[in-house]
């Protein structure tokens, strides 16, 4: 979480400054992006709540899952994450929310990709979706690097915003 930790005191500022919320729904991150802003003062401001999903019984229970947000739409994709990132939003009325789906490693996703492949969904004003590939099977430095990911994209979104 430390190296994460500059990146999110510039992202709670920007939300301070708009007076906007957040709302998040992380996985293979484990928390660590929600630790990084809740870590920051004043984060109240901001930060409404998180959860870590891990397992897709898990979403289901949460979210009332019924299927894929649409029957072509595949679990682990940008377009799925988009749509898990718009349910954060509507659950915990904030202004923006961030979605993650990965695989941390050492190995692979059951839905297809390989260790060290994320996607993240961005909900808002400026919504956005990155598909994150570090190549590599290092468990906590893919973790590390999706959750930095994470922090960036909603960091330019904001900052497209201003």
């Amino acid at each position: 979480m430390e190296s994460l930790l500059p990146l999110a005191a510039e992202v709670a500022e920007l939300l301070k400054k708009r007076g906007e919320t957040l709302a998040l729904s992380e996985s293979s991150m484990g928390g660590l992006v929600s630790a990084a802003l809740v870590a920051q003062p004043g984060a109240s401001a901001f930060y409404l709540g998180s959860t870590v999903i891990y397992t897709r019984g898990a979403a289901k229970a949460l979210y009332d899952l019924k299927g894929p947000p649409a029957p072509d739409v595949k679990p682990l994709t940008e377009p799925y994450v988009a749509a898990m990132a718009e349910v954060v939003r509507g659950k915990l009325g904030s202004t923006w929310a961030l979605a993650e789906m990965g695989a941390s490693g050492p190995s692979g996703s059951p839905y297809g990709p390989g260790p060290g492949t994320a996607v993240v969904g961005l909900a808002g004003p400026h919504p956005a979706t990155i598909t994150v590939s570090t190549g590599m099977a290092e468990r906590a430095a893919n973790m590390r690097s999706f959750g930095a990911a994470a922090l960036e994209l909603l960091k330019d979104a904001l900052t497209r915003a201003s």
